[in-house]
């Protein structure tokens, strides 16, 4: 909206321009939290995967219908499918991950899906990687919330990390980047052994292909499309795996 007319003339209905202006400059509210979604259907995936820590899933779904909106980590459009779309399709890498692993996750954002593996796998050691510290706030109250001791959070690029990190078994990655650019980001951090677990699209053999070159500058030893949790849910999650 702008101001209409000469400045020396108040608007329809009364207003001035300098007002308008000022509405102009006004932020924008906040978009109001959404009401967790129900599972429905997925109920008897959710606990599957999830197990008798399926209360904790539900107080983070209900994070991120709520806070994770007002303060943008999450689109309020995502709401109605947080479950199927965000906590379950990142809930299910777990079974890609061996009992005890030592778990870092990029540019985790939301929580995803680091904090979806530290909820469904206690024995995980997990370390967010976030730059920003508003996602950073957040992600430290939630886990103050739900009480979860098995998960910390590093502010920090993922390229100035590798110095904050000890030994790590396991990268994970969700919608950071491209393949031929991620593992620029992420390979270095296993210091030479351990897999990058990166969820994708269906752009996953293609980003693969594209990055096959560098992979072999990287010592990348095997690398794989796999699809996990077509046992539990309608759309399976694509991961690319690459193990050094």
């Amino acid at each position: 909206m702008s101001a209409s007319g000469p400045a020396s003339h108040a608007t329809p209905g009364g207003s001035r321009p300098e007002d308008d202006a000022a509405a102009v400059q006004r932020p924008r509210a906040a978009p109001d939290p959404q009401p967790a979604p129900e599972l429905g259907a997925l109920e008897g995936a959710a606990r599957e995967i999830f197990g008798d820590r399926l209360e904790l899933a539900r107080r983070y779904t209900e994070h991120l219908a709520s806070s994770g909106i007002v303060r943008g980590l999450i689109g309020p459009r995502e709401a109605p499918r947080l479950w199927e779309r965000h906590v379950l399709n990142c809930a299910v890498v777990q079974e890609l991950i061996a009992p005890d692993a030592r778990v870092v996750d990029v540019g985790s954002g939301a929580g995803l899906p680091g904090l979806c593996l530290a909820i469904a796998r206690p024995d995980l050691s997990i370390t967010l990687v976030e730059p920003l510290e508003r996602r950073v706030t957040w992600l430290g109250e939630v886990i103050a919330d739900l009480g979860l001791e098995n998960v910390g959070v590093l502010r920090a690029r993922a390229e100035q990390a590798k110095a904050e990190l000890g030994p790590v078994d396991v990268v994970t990655a969700r919608a950071v980047s491209a393949l031929v650019g991620l593992v620029d980001i992420t390979l270095p951090l296993l210091k030479g052994r351990g897999e990058l677990l990166a969820l994708k699209g269906r752009t996953a053999e293609e980003e693969l292909q594209k990055a096959s070159k560098k992979l072999k500058r990287f010592g990348v030893r095997s690398s794989e499309v796999l699809t996990v949790g077509a046992d539990v849910l309608a759309e399976p999650t694509t991961v690319v795996r690459l193990v050094l």
